[in-house]
Parts: structure tokens; sequence; C-alpha cells
């Protein structure tokens, strides 16, 4: 496999090995590469002739009309204000979802200050001074064996008795 050129130069390696690939296609391995002949052929390739009718209407589309033109312009100016309405709506909802958080914070606060309020109310509560009050002041007194009379409340949180 290595051959010799007759000046004296080290010898070249060639492997010349060709397999058949799928299909058919032949492939060959070689150390040298092969001139191609892409230039002489893409010269030699026939160019088409557009004919008067293809070049007539590529010319025509590169042309715009007044009529074009308007309509081009009225799209623009309708898609200009679609955009701005829908920015305006964007700000205004924004502007709501902030009112809403300040109205959400106010609310918090104040259930906070409620819940305070009631707390320090309860806790101020002496409930034997209110039975001393109710007893002695203002002449209540405990209820006896047969004055407790018990309802059962079916369905409902609140029950009215209008008379016996």
């Amino acid at each position: 496999m290595a051959r010799t050129t007759g000046r004296g130069t080290a010898p070249r390696r060639t492997a010349n090995r060709t397999r058949t690939g799928l299909g058919g296609n032949i492939y060959m391995y070689d150390s040298t590469a092969r001139a191609l002949e892409v230039r002489r052929q893409l010269e030699e390739a026939p160019k088409k002739q557009l004919s008067h009718e293809t070049r007539k209407n590529r010319d025509k589309a590169l042309h715009m009309n007044l009529g074009y033109v308007l309509f081009l312009m009225g799209a623009l100016c309708i898609c200009a204000l679609v955009l701005i309405n829908y920015l305006q709506l964007q700000s205004d909802i924004t502007t709501r979802v902030k009112h809403i958080s300040r109205l959400e914070s106010q609310l918090n606060t104040m259930q906070l200050s409620n819940e305070e309020d009631y707390n320090r109310i309860i806790s101020n509560i002496d409930l034997e001074e209110i039975r001393k009050i109710a007893i002695g002041e203002l002449g209540m007194t405990y209820a006896q064996e047969g004055q407790i009379i018990t309802y059962e409340n079916v369905g409902s949180d609140y029950m009215r008795r209008v008379n016996e």
C-alpha cells in the first residue's frame, strides 16, 4: 500500500476502500481530497428567464398605491387607539388594586383596634360588682326551681317566644 514517487520523497500512503451503504450508495474512504467542479457546474446551469407577466407582477408588488397607504394608516391608527385604551385600562386596574390594598390595610388596623378595645373592656368588668348592684339596688333574685323553662331550638340559632 505504500507508494513512492521517483524523486526520493517520503512514501505517500493512500487507502482506497469503498463500501456500499443503505440504498446502494457507494462511499469512498481516501486520504486525498478531490477537486470539486462546483463553479463550472454553476456556470453551466441554465438560468431561467422570467416571463414578462412575472416581471410585471413583481414590479407592481414593490410599489404602493394611495389606497394601500391609506389602508395601512387606518390600521395603524386603530392599533394605536386599541393600545392607548389597553394602557389606560391597565393603569386603572393598577390604581384600583392599590386602593383596595389601602382599604384592606385600614380594615385590618380597625379590626385590631376594635379587638384590643373589646379585650380591654372585658378585662375591666367585675362580675361580682354587677351581682351586688343587681341584688342590692335593683332587687333581683336568683331563679327558683320551677321558674326555669328549657326550650329546644332546632335548625337555627335564634328563637322568639311570643306567648305561653
